[in-house]
């Protein structure tokens, strides 16, 4: 037993040799360490507070803010960690090769999240639309209703929701309907030929004037733009407020059906006569 106790005391007074040396030597420099670490914590919290200050000022988008902050918070922790490693002696260069090459793996497993990614950052930047605006792209049309850095999310005319990656947003054409404060309406209209032209365009210009969402500037065009098969085609060409784009479409068609009806102005739409012939055959005696 009083061997066993000698032992027992003679191992920790080893053990505490040992770290007592331990603490000499490395002491230093793990407090160091540890202080880099926390410091350059710092320093980077500080250095993401100054970037969104500067990008607020300058008015950039919320989401470039986010973004940009957070990217420089992560690069200067990345450097802050290999400080400390470089302070405690343990040799970086392996281990910042093994995050080149993991990050290269990493890429190439992800390269469609990429693709997205970078597509996303365009179109924070360069705005070729926004939340709000109804645009067609990616082979979809609708309201833009969020932008993340993956995907757009659109809400369609008809309520339902569609997500698309945004590296399909950037690859094809864009066409964005509300970028411009004000939108032409292209109708075209036919009334046969035995009506008046004079008449028919007389009434077709009161339509428009008497409509109070059709701007007078720029001036409404009418003209005869055809002479179809069937009929002779007018274009009505009013210019509105994008907001008011469709309902004053809609109203415009039912307008002029009504008017040119009530006016007796036919609006000639395909027929097809079919004419039946009947051949009588004579039965032949025998």
């Amino acid at each position: 037993m009083y061997l066993l106790e000698n032992t027992w005391q003679l191992d920790w007074q080893q053990v505490l040799a040992y770290a007592k040396k331990i603490a000499l030597e490395y002491g230093p420099n793990i407090l160091l360490s540890l202080t880099v670490l926390v410091l350059g914590r710092m320093v980077s919290g500080i250095l993401r507070k100054i970037s969104m200050r500067v990008m607020k000022k300058a008015n950039t988008d919320a989401s470039i803010q986010s973004f940009v902050s957070s990217l420089v918070y992560i690069t200067s922790m990345i450097f802050v960690v290999i400080a400390s490693l470089n302070i405690l002696g343990i040799p970086t260069a392996s281990f910042v090769a093994v995050v080149g090459a993991a990050g290269l793996a990493i890429g190439l497993a992800f390269q469609g999240a990429l693709s997205n990614f970078a597509a996303g950052f365009l179109i924070i930047v360069f705005k070729p639309y926004k939340i709000g605006d109804f645009i067609e792209g990616g082979g979809e049309s609708g309201s833009v209703k969020s932008i993340q850095l993956f995907t757009t999310t659109l809400t369609t005319t008809d309520n339902k929701t569609i997500i698309i990656p945004n590296s399909q947003m950037t690859n094809g054409n864009i066409t964005n309907y509300s970028t411009e404060e004000k939108r032409r309406i292209d109708l075209v209209v036919g009334i046969g030929y035995d009506d008046d032209i004079d008449h028919a365009k007389k009434i077709l210009t009161q339509i428009t004037k008497q409509n109070s969402s059709v701007l007078k500037e720029p001036e409404t065009i009418i003209a005869v733009v055809e002479l179809a098969d069937s009929s002779v085609n007018f274009v009505v060409r009013p210019w509105v407020k994008t907001a008011d784009y469709w309902p004053t479409y809609f109203k415009l068609q039912e307008t002029i059906k009504k008017e040119l009806d009530k006016e007796g102005i036919s609006i000639p739409y395909p027929q097809r006569d079919v004419h039946i012939y009947e051949h009588k055959t004579e039965s032949k005696k025998a």
